[in-house]
Order: structure tokens, then sequence, then C-alpha cells
């Protein structure tokens, strides 16, 4: 097979792959493992595992601990220092040393079933510590429960398990050395670890930002990006030729760059190479599976499932409850946690290069780990019954909860409920409470309710998605029900609580802009409020104020566009840097010029019915540069310029229409 064919097929297997799993709500991350499987040498055959994919996959790797440098930060580490240092550090640790413990007991105990060397043990203990970054951030920001207590510890763990993967990657290639020079190669490699890192950090950063400055000054975008490929795969290279992992120099180059103002451009500009090369890394991982063995040794694939997801579930659980959360959120913790992570099989992958991992255990450690990543989702989405059934202290927390909420809400009668306490609710609850307008506000940032209730805001620890917090707060009674946060999601699923127990409540939703205006209406919100078009009419009043209108008549004109749902402000003329995927899909402006001979000259707008395939004419401006009125009965002429709105599809259709000979 070519090179050229090679290529093809994974491309095609990784869309078709991605594509499948995105469709049952499931990582990309699994359907690139799965295309492995199904095109490896070990089913289909249509690909070998080749040096080529091998090496490719390892620059996958590359970006991915660039990536996770340029995360790292001094502030945010100290932030998070409680959960980081105490709860993330002993899992990681405590992880690593039962394990290998384990390992060796169960060697020294039945030697037939599992035989191996504390080197081993112990790469497979840090490749067992590791969680599924990718998979657990994306439920918890799905499920808004990032600022949860449960959300802050599972970050806390989840960043010193990516900070435990450096040394990691400096240890696992030096315990491959054989016996005899083992602590010497140990020794050796993290004098030049701590060398390097030395060097680096102590005059890196000063000249990373001076030359990252040079090269932005010339104002050119693929100057930027291959100063970039150049800046990482230069400091990998260099880690390698110390006799390090080129994933250690990528980390390097990530913190350098981390601390410069250039940090954002950059993660922007290196995302489709670090997705990319990331896919065909799990791709080669797949590849590397055979489902022939698997299904041999059935056994010992679910007991190499069973048991490490056991294990963490309990420990990370029984930690979390020593460190002084309660029995609910530890148990959320620890489900949360209980899989396999992308770290894992980077680091299975370099232990099977330093020849760590018995060919034997090999594919059912692979299959254990994918299929312990597909249980987490399951184990995710039903934590809250599986606490509620374990943790007979939950009902009484949460009921005490749903009193607190009560208590709040029971003296006061047609206020307002502020869903989401951040900076604009704490606005509008000011501007409230200057009104004499009661309200109450839930929130889920608990040190945000804290800090705000004792300053003596009426606000609560409560999730508004939840129909019981609505209630308890006095939906009944309420006068109104405002949406501040920007999540579309839950915003829908407190107009539909709202509106089958309290439909004749108002509901007020903020918004970025008009995307999901008609979908909110559509869900029974009383008045959506976009940001991004709020801004443009603020800034237009202002400046037809300075420009001389009168204000009457600017207070008329904002009023005007807001009965009409903002329809002239609706849609804009698209530029280069507007085809994200998300602007892709939402309501634009086009033009349209008719030349003599068409068959649409001649006839009036009515006759056209542009508005049957959703596009609406905003104005008509004629060949002589008059602009009129886009009414029914106008009629069209050679050269009239037709400025239509609508999302693109319709505009495409609308233009096929108005040009056909």
């Amino acid at each position: 097979m070519s090179a050229l064919e090679l290529t093809l097929l994974y491309l095609l297997a990784s869309v078709l792959g991605v594509v499948i799993c995105r469709s049952f709500k499931l990582p990309p991350m699994l359907g690139y493992l799965s295309v492995g499987v199904v095109i490896g040498p070990h089913a289909l055959a249509l690909a070998q595992n080749s040096d080529g994919v091998r090496h490719l996959g390892e620059f996958g790797v590359v970006f991915l601990m660039f990536v996770i440098g340029l995360e790292f930060n001094l502030p945010k580490l100290r932030s998070m220092r409680r959960h980081v240092f105490g709860l993330g550090l002993l899992q990681v640790a405590l992880t690593m040393v039962l394990v290998t413990l384990g390992s060796l007991f169960l060697a020294v105990v039945a030697p037939a079933l599992w035989n191996m060397q504390w080197q081993t043990a112990l790469a497979l203990s840090g490749a067992m510590a590791m969680s599924s970054t990718a998979i657990v951030v994306k439920l918890l920001a799905e499920r808004l429960e990032l600022a949860s207590e449960h959300g802050k510890r599972i970050m806390g763990i989840l960043l010193l398990q990516d900070l435990a993967v450096v040394p990691l990657l400096v240890l696992i290639p030096a315990l491959g050395s054989p016996a005899d020079e083992l602590f010497m190669a140990l020794g050796i490699a993290a004098l030049k670890a701590a060398v390097l890192l030395g060097l680096l950090l102590t005059g890196g950063q000063r000249v990373m930002r001076w030359w990252l400055t040079i090269v932005a000054r010339r104002k050119s975008e693929e100057l930027f990006v291959l100063n970039l490929l150049l800046v990482t795969l230069a400091l990998a290279w260099l880690t390698e030729l110390a006799g390090l992992s080129l994933a250690l120099g990528a980390f390097i180059a990530g913190m350098l760059i981390s601390e410069t103002q250039y940090k954002h451009q950059v993660e922007t500009d290196i995302r489709p190479f670090h997705d990319v090369l990331l896919g065909l890394f799990f791709i080669s991982v797949g590849m590397m599976l055979d489902w022939h063995e698997v299904v041999d040794h059935w056994a010992l694939v679910l007991l190499l499932l069973t048991l490490p997801v056991l294990f963490k579930l309990i420990l990370v659980t029984a930690l979390a409850r020593v460190l002084g959360a309660t029995a609910g959120v530890s148990l959320r913790t620890g489900l949360y946690l209980a899989q396999a992570g992308e770290f894992g099989f980077v680091l299975l992958s370099l232990a099977q290069g330093s020849k760590l991992v018995p060919p034997a255990l090999m594919n059912p450690i692979l299959a254990s780990m994918v299929l312990s990543m597909l249980a987490t989702l399951f184990m995710i989405m039903y934590a809250n019954r599986i606490v509620m059934k374990l943790v007979s202290s939950e009902w009484l927390q949460q009921s005490l909860q749903m009193t607190t909420i009560a208590s709040k809400s029971m003296s006061v009668n047609k206020h307002v409920i502020i869903c989401g306490y951040g900076r604009c609710g704490q606005n509008l609850g000011r501007m409230l409470e200057r009104e004499g307008i009661p309200y109450i506000a839930l929130d889920l940032d608990p040190d945000r309710v804290r800090q705000a209730a004792a300053a003596g805001n009426s606000v609560v620890f409560g999730d508004a998605v939840r129909l019981q917090a609505l209630i308890a707060a006095g939906l009944a009674r309420a006068s109104a029900v405002v949406v501040t946060y920007l999540d579309t999601a839950s915003a829908l699923k407190v107009l539909a609580n709202t509106r089958t127990h309290a439909p004749t409540v108002p509901i007020i939703v903020r918004t970025v802009d008009d995307r999901d205006l008609e979908k909110l209406k559509a869900g029974g919100a009383t008045e959506v409020v976009p940001e991004a078009i709020e801004g443009s009419l603020m800034l237009a009043s202002h400046a037809l104020a300075l420009v001389g209108v009168p204000m009457r008549r600017v207070i008329r004109v904002v009023q005007d566009q807001r009965d009409a749902r903002y329809n002239l402000l609706r849609g804009y003329f698209r530029g280069a840097d507007d085809d994200t995927a998300d602007e892709l899909e939402q309501e634009r402006l086009s033009t349209v010029t008719l030349v003599p001979g068409l068959s649409s000259v001649g006839q009036t707008l009515g006759e056209m019915a542009l508005h049957t395939v959703d596009v609406r004419v905003v104005s008509l401006r004629r060949g002589n540069g008059k602009t009129l009125k886009a009414l029914e009965e106008t009629s069209l002429e050679g050269g009239d310029t037709l400025v239509l709105s609508g999302k693109p599809e319709a505009l495409a259709l609308a233009e096929q229409k108005l040009l056909r000979d």
C-alpha cells in the first residue's frame, strides 16, 4: 500500500470513527482507538502498525505535552494547592506504591498467573494512576459541575496527574536498563532532567519572550505557526538528544510560552496539529490490540478491568473523605476518576518500547483500559443515583440544602429568582435591591455563595437546573425568573421546569448572540437578551445621541428594535475570520445583484416568495443607487441589489431562485 493510500485510509477511518462516536455522544478518543483495532493487523489487516505511523503518533504525544505545559501556571497551582498537592499527590503516590506492592505480592503468591519484575510493576502503576482528563473535564463542563465541591477536587487530582507524567517520562525509559546499570541509569536520567530544566527555566523564558516578539512583529500568521512548530520540535529533539523523552521537551516548550503574552494565540494555532496527531497516536495504540487474544483471555481482561476501577474508586473516595469531604462528594470524586486515561496509554506505550511489559499482558491491559473509559461514561451519568443509594446522608444533605433555600424564600413574595450569581447576576441583584424588589439567587460556586451571603446578599447554594431547587426558591410565588449564565442547554432545562410548574411566571434568558434566540423563544423564554446585539444597540444609541438625534427618538429606535426582536440587527456580513464551525450555522447577510435577462427581473418580491426558503429581504437598492423598502409589491429590475438575511443553506437556495435564467 502506497503512502498516499495509507494516508487516505487513516483519514477515512478516522472520520467514520469520530462521526459514529459523536452520534452516540462518546469521546473521539474511543473512535480513534476503535478505528485502530478495526484496520489493524489483527482485524481487517488494512494497515500495519508501521514505524511511520508510530512516529506520527509520537508527535501527537509531543503536542499533547506541549498543551499541558501551556496550561501550567503557578497562580493556578497556588489557588488549588490544597487539592493538587494534598489529594492529587496522595492519589498518585499511593496508587503507585500500593499497585507496585500488590503486583509483587501476586508475583510471589501466584507466579503462574502474574509474574513480573518490580520495574514492570512500577511502570504499570504509573499508567494506572492516570485518569482521563479529556473525558472527565468535558463531562464536568456539560453537567455544570466544574465549580462544585467534587468538581474542584477532581480538577486538582487531574492537574497533579498531568504534572506527574513529567517525572514518569524520565523514569520509565530508565527502568528498561539492565539490572546492573539500573540505578546508575536512573541517577543519570534525573541529573540530565534537572540540569536541562534548570538551564531552560532560568533563562529560557526571557529568551522565548524576546524571540516570539521578534516573530510576532513580522505580522505573518504562517511565520508564527512555523515558529511554534520549530520551537516545540527543537526542544523535543534537544531532550531526546540528552537521552530523555521527546514529550519532556515539548512540556518545557509549553511552560516557557505559558508565561508570555502570546499564550492564547499559541493555543489557538497549535490545536489543529495537536488534535490530528494525537488522533494518529490513538489509532496506533488501537492497532496494537489483538482482539483474538482478548477473546481468548476474556477472564483476565475482566479482572484487569474490575480490580483497577474498584481500587481507584475506593482509594480516591477514602482519600477525599479523610481530607474533609462529605461522603457524597467523596464518592462522586471516586466515580469520576476510576477510569484509565490518555496519559495511561502514553506511559504504557513508553513502557512497551522499553521492553517492560510482557507481550502476553499487553493486549489484556489495553483492552481493560479502553473498557474502563467506556464504563466511566455510564458511571458519571448515573453518579447521582449511585450516591443516593450508597450514601444515606446524601438524602439528608440535599434535603437540608432545599430547606435552606426554602427558608430563605419563605418570607418573600413576588420576588425574582436569579439563576447564577456571577457578575451579571450580582449587578441585577443590586439594581433590584435599589428598587426595593426582593430576589433570591441560586449559584453552584460555594466560595462565591459564602462571601456574598456574608455580605448580606440574598444568595444560596443550589442548582437552578433542578426542579426541587426552583420550587424551594418559591417558583410558584415568583414574579420573574432570570437566567444570567451563558449556557443554552442549562437554560432550556430551567425553561422546561418553569413552564411546566409555573407557566405564568415570565423568564428572561441571557445569551451570547442571536444564534439560539429562536430556540430559547420556542422553549418558553419571555425575553432573550443577546449580549452582542444589545452591546451594538447601546453603542448605536450613544452614537445617535452624540451626533444630535433627539434622545426621545433614540429611545424609540432602540425600543422598536427590541419590539421587533432585533430584526434590523440580526445577521451580518461575514469575513474570513468569522468562518468558524459555529459561525457558519448562524444567520448572516448576503447581497445578490440582478442582471437584465434573468427570470426574476419583472417579478415582484411577493411572487418570488423567498420566505418559503426561510430568507428575508432586508433592503433593495436600485441600479441608480436609490434604496427602497422591500415590500411584497416591489417589482425587481435589472441592476437591483438585494440584501438577504438567512442561514447559509437557505441563502444559497434564494440566490439560485433569483439568478435563474
